[in-house]
Parts: structure tokens; sequence; C-alpha cells
């Protein structure tokens, strides 16, 4: 698979006008924080139709693939909130949608890709990891959208930087979950054409950082992966794809522990009232280490489909 090339500011803006009316442009809200290393803001993606910032990505690629493209449906290989993206957008135009979901993916997300119209297809994690590494899954018909290696969904996802910048231009760096790296480079990109001194960091959970592994060797590598409730991030290595992206618009990863994403979600619930999945806290985690500095520091929350018994569990203290 070739290399991505970074979105251009023509493109991200392009994007921007394709989604108008189809995806929420999120608030930005100043973070209830006691004793923030920094001055903290919340960009709330959990707040999209869909609990997560994919509708952008998936949006974005299918409007513009042109209905032609979409005329025999659209598939994607996804453990949730991507599938989540790609059904609705599909529900929207009238055209079908299968996804490829890992056996192992959260019963809640699942639930809410088949109320989304879509069609699952189960299959083993390493099956569903080769999916998102040859981008095709054999026998299921209509348009791949890649979750994260796709020029039109991180230009989508770049949309969010734009926004960033608007609402707050005095901005010094942004924390941003890390799954396959197409939300952080695509604001990463943004904000390199428009700011280039705001500094983009990844987030990455203890339990699976694949980028910081490959920061620290200088190149993808395999790294050991255990599951555990933050599920909407982190992988077995960094897409090979990626890799130039992400090595040179980022400036590190902050690797956080569950126990700091159980917190985060904690906070995000009972003092900012708003409700994470474990990846859509991860950035808050990672920016409350100080890791990323001081300053005015936007958190990208990402996602809020946690399942309820999760959460419940996390807000009494104890980790799922």
């Amino acid at each position: 698979m070739k290399p991505l090339a970074s979105p251009s500011l023509d493109e991200i803006r392009a994007a921007r006008e394709r989604l108008a009316g189809s995806v929420l442009r999120t608030p930005l809200v100043r973070a209830e924080v006691d004793g923030a290393p920094a001055e903290l803001h919340l960009k709330l993606e959990c707040l999209q139709p869909i609990g997560s910032f994919k509708l952008r990505g998936a949006g974005n690629a299918m409007l513009a693939a042109g209905r032609a493209a979409l005329e025999r449906g659209v598939h994607t290989a996804s453990a949730g909130n991507m599938a989540q993206g790609v059904a609705w957008n599909a529900r929207r135009a009238g055209v079908s949608c299968s996804v490829v979901v890992p056996e192992s993916a959260p019963r809640a997300k699942l639930d809410a890709i088949e109320r989304l119209g879509a069609r699952l297809v189960p299959v083993p994690y390493e099956r569903w990891w080769q999916a998102l590494v040859e981008h095709r899954y054999p026998g299921l018909d209509g348009l791949f959208i890649h979750p994260v290696s796709d020029a039109a969904v991180i230009a989508g996802n770049a949309t969010i930087g734009l926004e960033l910048l608007e609402d707050l231009p005095e901005l010094d760096a942004v924390v941003v979950p890390y799954g396959g790296g197409g939300l952080a480079c695509g604001i990463a990109a943004a904000l390199r054409a428009l700011r280039p001194a705001v500094r983009v960091f990844a987030a990455e959970i203890e339990t699976a950082a694949p980028l910081a592994a490959a920061l620290a060797a200088g190149a993808p590598c395999a790294i050991e992966q255990r599951a555990s409730f933050v599920d909407g991030i982190g992988g077995r290595s960094i897409l090979a794809e990626m890799w130039p992206l992400a090595s040179t618009l980022l400036a590190g990863s902050i690797v956080v522990s569950l126990a700091e994403v159980a917190a985060a979600i904690r906070l995000l619930a009972t003092r900012n009232h708003v409700v994470a999945e474990g990846a859509g806290a991860a950035a808050l985690a990672a920016a409350l280490t100080g890791k990323a500095g001081r300053g005015r520091i936007a958190c990208i929350v990402s996602g809020g489909n946690i399942d309820p018994a999760k959460l419940a569990r996390i807000l009494d203290e104890t980790l799922p």
C-alpha cells in the first residue's frame, strides 16, 4: 500500500463544504478540572448523531466518491464507531452497508450498527486485521471505505482542525486519541497548514500503544496488544501507509494507564456532564499528565459509545 499524502487545505475545506448539514459542528468547551497543568478545552465529538467523530470521515469519503460508486452499496472493517459512521451515511444515501467486525467487538457497538441497518460479518480478530491491511474483504460488494487509511476519510476528520482554530485561535496544543492515525493526522494536517506552531499529540493506552513503539524504534513494529475496556484505540502495529504522516505531523505519543483513563471518564461525567468511552477520555487523561505542555490545550473527546455496565463500574471506581 502506498504511503498517504497529507490532505491539502483546499481538500479539507472542500470536505467541510460536502459535510455541511450532515455533521454537527461540535462545541469546544472549557474543561472543569481542578489543578490541571494547563487550560484544557474539550472538543465534544461524542455529540455527533452516532456519538463519534467517524461521521465526518465516512461522510466525506462517500460524498467524494459520488453516487455511481455507491450503487452496489458500501462496506468497511470496523470494531464499532467507523461502522456506525458508514452505516449512518449509507442509510442517509439509501444504499446497502455491510461491516466486517472482529468477534470480540463490544455488544453495545454491534447493536448500534445493526440499528442503523447494516449487516454484520463477524470474523476472528486476525482476519479482521487482515482486511485493514489489505484494504478489502473478498465476497462483499460495493465500495470499501477504510476506517483510517483513506485520503477522503482523513480530510473529513481534518475539518475538526478548522473548527478548533475558529473557536480558539490562540490554541497551543491538541491531544487526540490514536487508533489508526486518521483522526490525529487529519487534525494535524489542518493545523500545519494554518497554524504550524500548534503541536498535536497522540494519546495511547498502555495496553496497546503502537505509535509510541514505532517512534522509539524509528519504524512501524509489532507490539503485544491486550484487550481492555478501552476498545476504540490501540492496535498491534502502525499501518505502514500511515507511518510517514504520523511520524512527521505528530509531536509525540502520550501513553496513559487504564486507571488514568477511568479517572478521566469519571471526571468528564461528574464535573463536565459528558459521557465518553475509553478512547474518548484518553485525550483528557493524557493532557492531565502535563506531557502536552502548558497554555491552551484542546482534548478531542472522540466518542461516547460506552457500554452502560462498564460506565457504571467505572463511576463506582472499579475497572471493567
